[in-house]
């Protein structure tokens, strides 16, 4: 399965924090189907995206009944991105 989609980089600023861009609705929903053959623990699904021309392996986070994309400090370096940039992100979810 590869969507493909825009959003805005957040970040959570929990015990360690972490930068996201959250999924959209309907791609959200076509996630659900997929997600029980290849979620682990905590019903994280394991992807390989995309963010301009870095390439990076991650899990979404479920989130709200949705789920979010964690998007590494190198992945931000590599792209310049900050706090409320737009970017697009690709993802592969290997079914």
């Amino acid at each position: 399965m590869e969507l493909a989609f825009s959003g805005e980089v957040f970040s959570w600023r929990g015990p360690s924090p972490y930068h996201f861009v959250a999924v959209p609705e309907p791609e959200c929903t076509a996630l659900a189907d997929v997600a029980p053959l290849v979620s682990y623990g905590w019903g994280m699904v394991p992807v390989t995206g995309r963010i301009g021309a870095t390439d990076f392996t991650t899990a979404l986070w479920p989130r709200e009944g949705g789920y979010v994309v964690p998007v590494k400090d190198a992945v931000r370096r590599a792209e310049g991105i900050e706090l409320g940039d737009v970017v697009t992100v690709r993802l592969i979810v290997a079914t």
